[in-house]
């Protein structure tokens, strides 16, 4: 072999390691933009999360507070532990199916079952009075029933979030009648409603929160409400 063909097929040799070091680097350089891109994605979706959730928080305190503004406008709660009087705000009775404003439906008797017994399904009377971690007080369990359900006010359809408050009594009372505000003498839950507002918001955001209210009077004629305890469910 002489010296030009020597060299040029050194010349080859030498092409064909130079291609492959470049596709290897181009393999490397997309796959590093590649985990690049999925990473960004991942960084979009997880504030995009944790806004929804933000967003559903927001909402969730919002009907808590129009439902206990309305509670101080009624004289008598035992109407609305009864499932009998809903909130003037509500979008229609207290039974079947709403279209969220994101896609999907959410049944108010579902919301109440799980909060009453942990069951889509109607709840029966042994479930309803029995001894959870979470419903501890037995036959003084709040039987939860919606009062006021709808689009958070202007710009609910916007937001994306459809709001259920549930009203129940005070499992601190010891009248054993939980569809009635206990009246007597000593009766320490007197005066005091529960209220969980379950929050459904875009991409499957959902926040739960109850608080514990009662009625007070800062001026003669006037009532409001005093928040005596908060929590967040969920």
């Amino acid at each position: 072999m002489s010296f030009l063909e020597r060299f040029r097929w050194g010349g080859r040799d030498t092409a064909g390691s130079a291609l492959v070091i470049v596709l290897m680097a181009v393999l490397l350089m997309s796959a590093m933009g590649l985990a690049m891109v999925l990473l960004a994605t991942t960084d979009t979706l997880a504030a995009s999360n944790q806004r929804d959730a933000r967003v559903a928080l927001y909402a969730a305190e919002a009907g808590i507070e129009r439902a206990a503004s309305e509670l101080m406008s009624l004289p008598d709660w035992d109407a609305v532990l009864s499932g009998a009087v809903t909130s003037t705000r509500a979008d229609g009775p207290p039974t079947g199916a709403r279209w969220l404003p994101g896609g999907g439906t959410v049944v108010l008797e579902q919301v109440a079952n799980l909060a009453n017994c942990g069951a889509a399904a109607a709840c029966s009377a042994p479930a309803l009075e029995e001894l959870t971690g979470d419903r501890p007080w037995g036959r003084n369990n709040p039987r939860w029933r919606p009062f006021l359900y709808g689009l958070p006010g202007a710009g609910g359809p916007e937001l994306g979030v459809y709001v259920v408050v549930l009203v129940g009594d005070d499992p601190s009372e010891t009248d054993d009648d939980p569809e009635r505000d206990g009246r007597a003498p000593g009766n320490p839950g007197a005066g005091i409603a529960l209220l969980r507002a379950e929050a459904f918001g875009p991409r499957g955001a959902r926040r739960i929160v109850e608080v514990a209210v009662s009625r007070v009077a800062p001026t003669p004629g006037s009532a409001a409400p005093r928040v005596l305890a908060w929590k967040e469910v969920r």
